[in-house]
């Protein structure tokens, strides 16, 4: 389980928008449905896979607001 995305380098693996696939950046910003990149990219979770390090996670696995992840 990923606990804070924020200050994370990202990489987009997959997604519905095709143009996003590819892009990497800094998470500035999250919300329940969103992440935010420091390019001001704004990507929505449950239609995109992110890369995290080495971690693959589905963004419709993390719909969640941070704070209520952290809290289980």
């Amino acid at each position: 389980m990923v606990k804070e995305l924020i200050g994370a380098t990202i990489e987009i693996v997959d997604a519905t928008n095709k143009s996003l696939i590819g892009k990497k950046g800094k998470v500035i910003n999250e919300t329940k449905n969103t992440i935010t990149l420091e390019n001001k990219k704004i990507i929505l979770k449950n239609s995109a896979t992110i890369k995290i390090g080495e971690k693959i996670i589905h963004g419709n696995t993390i719909t969640k607001r941070p704070y209520e992840r952290i809290k289980g």
